[in-house]
């Protein structure tokens, strides 16, 4: 029971200690999803991956408005043709669906990496000038919006970093 009590009191007197310890610490917070969305990097980031797939997505979209003729013809002119006709035109519009949804998904997964590509660098980036501006300014600590519940404008150094993306 000594010992209990020991350990309380020598918690008890720390305790002041760790909350002086505690109150020289400077923390600051970054909003990663407002980053993403105020960034030049990000915007550029966006037109670049844009320009790059454009024409692809250009050609899917020809290839859709054809297979969409050729179901039309069908609906319209199906009643009509001989069997053999009909056959091939339905072959047809099979053969060029698949095509279509193998297109589609080769594009959505090119697509998909090169934007991880282009945010992974701008992740870099941004994570660079964080811990610059840590640095400079003597942050102890600096956390995100990814595990924060809370955390006041005086601690909010976002702007900061989104000023320093901006001039580079």
């Amino acid at each position: 029971m000594k010992l209990k009590q020991r350990f309380l009191i020598a918690a008890a007197l720390m305790l002041p200690l760790s909350l002086a310890q505690a109150a020289d610490l400077k923390i600051g917070f970054v909003s990663i999803a407002k980053i993403l969305n105020s960034a030049p990097q990000a915007e550029a980031a966006s037109k670049r991956l844009e320009r790059e797939f454009a024409p692809r997505q250009k050609g899917l979209v020809e290839a859709q408005k054809s297979l969409r003729r050729l179901e039309e013809k069908l609906a319209k002119d199906g009643p009509v043709m001989s069997e053999s006709q009909r056959r091939n035109l339905e072959n047809d519009i099979r053969s060029q669906a698949r095509e279509l949804n193998r297109t589609n998904g080769e594009l959505r997964e090119d697509f998909n990496l090169r934007r991880n590509e282009e945010l992974g660098k701008f992740q870099k980036q941004v994570l660079d000038v964080i811990n610059n501006l840590a640095r400079e300014e003597g942050f102890d600590l600096v956390i995100n919006d990814g595990a924060t519940l809370y955390a006041s404008p005086q601690v909010d150094v976002t702007d900061k970093v989104l000023k320093r993306l901006t001039s580079n």
